[in-house]
């Protein structure tokens, strides 16, 4: 049994979404019909027509699939309106390991949150880098662990809520 993720979103991203769920399952009649009009095009081994229809169709349903997940674990709240603190929504400055040289600057949001700025990375508040950064002010150092089972530790310079 898996652990089911809460993701944080704005109204605005969880209007989005349930926008596209909605046009993606209106749209669940017009596949089937195609599927059917394939078919009776002849020989299921060589019809091309009918294959493509039938991965659409799963990519859709697949598709479908996420996004209900999604919306049904989804939290919706207010992009953080405070500077100072990082937040899910914010966008954060940080260093790593006291090199005030080695800096970055990304988005703590989910993957879906931070689709309409590609220029802009993305972590995610469950992250072991989001979340040693939840909470954390300007000028706190917190520690995660990195993927090799070393810690990293990681500053934070700034935080400022994220503005589409």
């Amino acid at each position: 049994m898996t652990e089911t993720q809460v993701t944080w979103l704005t109204p605005e991203s969880h209007d989005r979404l349930k926008g596209e769920l909605d046009a993606l399952i209106a749209n669940r009649p017009i596949i089937a019909a195609e599927i059917n009009e394939r078919r009776e095009e002849g020989d299921l081994k060589e019809n091309g027509g009918y294959h493509a229809a039938r991965e659409e169709q799963g990519q859709q349903e697949a598709r479908i699939r996420q996004l209900q997940e999604l919306l049904n674990n989804a939290k919706v709240g207010v992009a953080p309106t405070k500077a100072g603190v990082a937040l899910p929504g914010s966008v954060v400055k940080v260093y790593y390991d006291g090199d005030e040289s080695d800096t970055e600057t990304f988005l703590i949001a989910t993957r879906e949150e931070g689709l309409n700025d590609s220029k802009l990375e993305t972590y995610s508040p469950s992250s072991p880098l989001g979340g040693a950064l939840i909470d954390a002010k300007v000028g706190d150092t917190r520690e995660y662990t990195l993927p090799n089972g070393k810690t990293m530790k990681v500053t934070l310079v700034s935080a400022e809520p994220y503005h589409s």
